[in-house]
């Protein structure tokens, strides 16, 4: 009986505060008061994300020492992405939709209405997945959970239709920044990957839903996720940065296509859930032993080459003794570039849940360095790798995502390396054209593509798609005598 009273009150003091905004304030404030809000949700969201992640990772891994082998690794990914399926199974049926694709269409076609249980399903089966060393990203699922949490907000506000798409991308911008305390590249991914229509007066919710999620997530769980000793580029290496450039496009390519075929491959198989399982969960955990980097995220070995520590590359590995040879090491990394996307396509594959934006900036960050590396060993050139490396990383994800803004800002921010822009620019987007002339669809829209479901990025294309030309048709006419 208390609890229905109390819940009775909860909507009536909820409806007043809504009916009293309504009234009180006009419409502009209004936008940016649900923003401010749906901002902090997401927010609080990516904190509780990686604070499991990270206490989870520290629990199966801070004891091992780097000259031994981790044998538990061959068990860790299937015990993670088990987890997972048994999580989505239980709790939601067996149905979870991943990755943005869906988001993405639903969004073009000015239908995304998400369920109140996407606001924390994607949370857990990603953190399972990924803590356990499932190899993929936690960019995706909490992109999916600022999007519901916005959708949510949106439905409970009884907001107009024409607001609800923007509140998603409120939420979708408050994950991205909250995980990266990035809010600028928040925004642009908003509106340069979900919402390519969205207006001016659009940014002011935008960047204040951004905005407080960096505060929350810098209140609650302050961490620099990469520190480079970035140094200023010279004009003498500039041809060095054009090459990586179309190199990262063709790596982008890559990734894209090797992506779809394995999970459509995957897909084929004649295997039940736990078969799916134990098979992809092995082989993920037979990769991850015998390359170790390939463990979760991929974001210690991306600072391990930041501060210049390489040999840590091998920690773990079959391949330890060979830590101090130096063409041993820049080998090793170019077949992680290659076995990364493959590590992540199976984690999926066997049922975890995760994106391919972590895996797009481990590879970019080993193409860069893979590339000044080999350039310094043959030529004694004298390359400064670590800036090769932030620059690799803008690359991949402006090819894969199709989205060079984000990469360039993205990369700038959370490397404070904004005295590379000009590199950044350059590269992100020769990676870009060149993977988008190879392969024409971004790693999200390419399997809407195959189902001929394309969504669209030109503004007026958007628009246009969204007419429902049975309205326009006049069907009142009088019979002729």
């Amino acid at each position: 009986m208390w609890l229905k009273i109390l819940a009775y009150l909860h909507r009536f003091l909820f409806d007043f505060s809504v009916k009293w905004l309504r009234n009180h304030v006009d419409e502009r404030t209004y936008l940016i008061v649900v923003s401010v809000a749906v901002g902090a949700f997401a927010g609080l969201a990516a904190v509780l994300l990686k604070q499991f992640v990270h206490l989870i990772k520290f629990l199966l891994n801070g004891w091992i020492e780097p000259a031994e082998f981790n044998v538990l690794y061959l068990i860790y990914p299937m015990a993670g992405i088990a987890l997972a399926v048994w999580y989505v199974k239980r709790v939601h049926g067996g149905k979870l939709d991943k990755g943005l694709s869906r988001l993405l269409l639903a969004l073009s076609r000015n239908s995304a209405r998400l369920p109140r249980s996407a606001t924390y399903s994607h949370l857990v089966s990603s953190a399972l997945t990924v803590s356990f060393g499932g190899s993929a990203g936690l960019e995706a699922p909490i992109v999916l959970t600022g999007s519901a949490i916005g959708s949510n907000v949106a439905r409970e506000l009884r907001t107009q239709a024409r607001y609800r798409n923007l509140f998603i991308a409120c939420g979708a911008a408050a994950g991205i920044s909250a995980v990266f305390n990035s809010p600028i590249a928040g925004v642009i991914f908003a509106f340069e990957v979900l919402l390519p229509e969205l207006t001016v007066a659009s940014f002011i919710p935008l960047l204040m839903a951004s905005a407080t999620a960096t505060i929350i997530s810098k209140l609650l769980f302050y961490e620099t996720i990469f520190a480079p000793a970035l140094r200023d580029w010279q004009l003498s290496a500039l041809p060095f940065y054009v090459l990586l450039g179309l190199l990262c496009g063709c790596v982008s390519a890559y990734m894209t296509r090797t992506t779809f075929r394995l999970e459509a491959k995957f897909k084929k198989i004649k295997l039940n859930a736990r078969g799916r399982v134990i098979v992809g969960g092995l082989t993920l955990g037979i990769l991850i032993f015998t390359f170790p980097p390939l463990f979760g995220e991929g974001y210690d070995t991306i600072n391990d080459l930041f501060r210049r520590h390489y040999p840590a590359l091998l920690n773990n590995s079959p391949f330890y003794e060979f830590k101090h040879t130096p063409w041993a090491l820049v080998a090793f990394a170019a077949a992680l570039i290659f076995i990364k996307v493959i590590a992540t396509a199976l984690t999926i594959g066997a049922g975890g849940n995760g994106g391919i934006f972590a895996p797009s900036l481990f590879t970019g960050a080993l193409t860069g360095f893979v590339w000044a590396r080999s350039v310094n060993l043959l030529t004694g050139w004298g390359l400064n790798e670590v800036n090769f490396i932030a620059i690799g990383m803008a690359g991949v994800i402006s090819g894969v995502v199709h989205a060079p803004l984000t990469g360039i800002f993205l990369i700038a921010e959370i490397t404070g390396g904004y005295a590379l822009i000009v590199p950044l620019m350059i590269a992100s987007s020769l990676a870009f054209f060149v993977a988008r002339y190879i392969e024409p669809y971004s790693v999200y829209t390419k399997p809407l593509a195959e189902e001929n479901k394309v969504h669209v990025a030109s503004p007026d294309d958007v628009l246009l798609q969204r007419i429902d030309t049975r309205t326009l048709i006049e069907t009142a006419f009088a019979a002729a005598p």
